[in-house]
């Protein structure tokens, strides 16, 4: 079974320069090797800031190490992984059984308020940016418990911006954002948008995942939500330290039940989580789709799950 990601951490391994790592083969959750063997039609890398305070280097340094990292791999084993930046790209890779590599940022605080770096990173290659991460930014502001919190919506610049993004074609992530941020996205974007790396709140109360009114309006826009597999986004409580394969079919069949199934895909957030992971690795990944398989779905269906979804987001906004 084919499949595209549309979220990993693994490109931290970068986080002080390029030598003496190897995305090919490695102990982290995912490497090319796997991806590979797994069938991996894209994966979405990315460039994920920790927090400020975590930082011994420069923001935009961080960047062009991981950035750096991902393109010397790539010059390696480009007979297996390709960079894309369009659909066109994106499909030249599939039929040269290519893994299309697009570039991404987790938290869009790098921008910094200022439109023409936006455009500078789209330049460079970057197609989507979650807006936020755990913070406040130029953007807006994150996920929160605090309801007060997350009720605060986008500002000023982050407004402009989905309009800008929209027409350059970069993909719009609210996984991280307020639940007033998201608001004000589907009051704005013209294009389908996508939630990466989460999952559904009712079935898991974590201020990450989304409502069903949300999930009901990013599918009302042509969106995509990628099932994270984290425990605490995917367990009965966010105490849970183990995710099952059970439990990450419960949220693609809420997901699917709700917003129907264009709106679910996969966005696994691995080398960015922890606990005991059923779906650990893209080798797992068989796993939960025979679990789908047997609750009935469709080969169509599992499809569209696995990669048809993406591929039509990145067709969509990308183009």
């Amino acid at each position: 079974m084919a499949y595209i990601d549309f979220h990993i951490d693994t490109l931290m391994m970068y986080f002080h320069g390029y030598e003496g790592q190897s995305l090919y083969e490695s102990d982290k959750m995912v490497d090319l090797k796997r991806m590979k063997e797994a069938n991996c039609y894209a994966q979405f890398f990315a460039t994920f800031f920790p927090p400020e305070d975590h930082m011994d280097i420069s923001d935009e340094e961080y960047r062009a190490n991981l950035y750096t990292g991902l393109t010397e791999e790539i010059k390696k084993h480009s007979d297996i992984v390709s960079l894309a930046t369009s659909y066109t790209q994106y499909e030249e890779n599939k039929a040269a059984g290519k893994i299309s590599a697009f570039m991404t940022f987790e938290d869009g605080r790098i921008v910094d308020g200022d439109m023409e770096k936006l455009k500078g990173f789209y330049d460079m290659g970057y197609r989507l940016i979650s807006l936020t991460w755990n913070g406040e930014n130029c953007f807006g502001y994150p996920n929160s418990f605090d309801e007060e919190k997350m009720a605060k919506g986008l500002k000023p610049f982050g407004k402009e911006a989905i309009e800008v993004m929209n027409d350059l074609g970069i993909i719009i992530d609210v996984s991280h954002l307020s639940d007033g941020g998201f608001y004000d996205i589907v009051d704005i974007t013209k294009k389908p948008f996508v939630a990466s790396h989460s999952c559904a709140r009712v079935l898991t109360p974590h201020s990450r995942n989304l409502t069903d009114d949300m999930i009901r309006k990013l599918a009302d826009k042509g969106g995509f939500c990628g099932i994270n597999f984290a425990p605490a986004f995917t367990g009965p409580d966010i105490s849970c330290t183990f995710s099952s394969v059970y439990n990450l079919a419960n949220h693609a069949e809420h997901l699917r039940n709700i917003g129907g199934i264009e709106t679910v895909g996969l966005g696994s957030d691995w080398d960015g989580i922890g606990g005991t992971l059923e779906v650990g690795q893209p080798t797992d990944l068989y796993k939960l789709f025979d679990e789908l398989k047997k609750r009935g779905w469709s080969e169509e269906d599992i499809d569209k799950f696995a990669f048809k979804n993406a591929e039509r987001i990145i067709r969509e906004v990308i183009g």
